[in-house]
């Protein structure tokens, strides 16, 4: 019997580091300036899920959004018109969470395609990206009254759809728009301008928190701090831009 038959475990300890010192390598070269290879998107979902801990997921976004159904779990179903569940690119590399669906979110059932929305879009075009390059969904699925601030039994019910949903896309950063999505996220009760700028770690991604548009709607002196956030992000994803 061979050391790795008798202990399979190490077998797998030395194969996920394996990855991960390869992962460290391609991403040294991106921030080098190296603009990747050519590879068929088949071929770079299967490298995105290299290596991953915690998050892997067979399901489908499809099958997510059926399990959540005409969902009752909490008090936000009595006055929504629609479920927000999510937008954008099933298997991207960029994944934007923000707080929760506002007026035209509940109407139209997209997110962020209010006032708010236009300045994402606005942000993502900047990185060089669109926004079906992207995934877009919130911490809640459903308005919550006047646009209050989610509650935190609002937020424990509706959580867990979040989290398949990012299984499921396997992003390699995550942008946490707002307080409500860093803190949801990283699990602190930290300020979005103390947890601003710079990355932590969630399901095998990196998180990236910055200000929410809607916050830079009522304070536009703020948007020079999310273009940096911005240009880290950026550097992060291997762009010379």
């Amino acid at each position: 019997m061979t050391l790795f038959e008798s202990n399979p475990n190490l077998l797998k300890s030395g194969i996920t580091t394996t990855l991960e010192d390869i992962k460290t390598f391609f991403r040294l070269l991106a921030e080098n300036g190296c603009q990747g290879f050519e590879c068929s998107k088949e071929s770079l979902n299967k490298i995105k899920s290299w290596g991953r801990k915690e998050g892997v997921s067979s399901e489908t976004l499809e099958a997510i959004r059926t399990d959540l159904g005409d969902c009752r779990r909490c008090r936000l179903s009595d006055k929504r018109k629609n479920i927000v569940f999510g937008a954008g690119d099933p298997h991207a590399s960029l994944m934007f969470v923000g707080e929760g669906p506002g007026y035209d979110e509940d109407q139209m059932g997209e997110p962020f395609v209010g006032a708010a929305g236009k300045l994402l879009t606005k942000i993502i075009e900047a990185i060089n990206h669109t926004r079906e390059q992207v995934y877009i969904c919130n911490i809640i699925k459903c308005r919550p009254p006047g646009n209050r601030n989610p509650m935190t039994d609002e937020i424990e019910v509706c959580f867990p759809f979040l989290k398949r949903q990012i299984a499921c896309v396997k992003p390699d950063i995550i942008c946490a728009l707002g307080t409500f999505a860093a803190q949801t996220l990283l699990e602190t009760k930290s300020p979005i301008s103390k947890l601003r700028g710079c990355f932590y770690d969630y399901m095998g991604a990196r998180v990236l928190p910055t200000y929410h548009p809607a916050y830079l709607l009522r304070n536009p002196d703020k948007k020079r701090d999310v273009w940096e956030d911005m240009k880290t992000l950026m550097k992060a994803m291997g762009s010379n831009q």
